[in-house]
């Protein structure tokens, strides 16, 4: 079994000992993805609802990289510091996965790296001719 590591251009966090994606046949695992601004490698600035969306964004950014789209996540756990934002969650969430939306947990967590306020990751599968 060969483990294609994927990287990106923000990078783990400086000295993390993780890869941001591992690659194994038509299986990518994607780390969990905070909310941090590649072009800036800061957590962005917006509230719950920018933490989201650049948390997707990154998502994106690796599935990309391996000529991929959100339409081939099949899973996601989603980690929360505060379940109370379950509903907002949802609203963000739900229109960047269209069709089949892939299976999820979610769950509260104590805390998060740098204090952020949610943390996505996930594993999508390439179709069979493109792995």
């Amino acid at each position: 079994m060969e483990k294609k590591a994927i990287h990106t251009e923000s990078g783990p966090l400086q000295g993390a000992p993780y890869t941001p994606a591992v690659r194994v046949g038509p299986f990518i695992f994607v780390s969990g993805q905070i909310p941090l601004d590649p072009a800036t490698t800061q957590v962005v600035e917006g509230g719950f609802e920018a933490q989201v969306r650049q948390c997707l964004r990154n998502l994106a950014g690796i599935m990309k990289q391996e000529g991929l789209g959100l339409e081939h996540v099949v899973k996601t756990t989603i980690f929360l510091k505060d379940l109370n934002n379950f509903g907002e969650l949802n609203k963000i969430y739900g229109p960047y996965f269209g069709g089949v939306k892939p299976a999820r947990s979610t769950v509260e967590v104590a805390r998060l790296p740098l204090d952020v306020m949610v943390e996505i990751e996930a594993i999508a599968v390439a179709p069979e001719h493109e792995s």
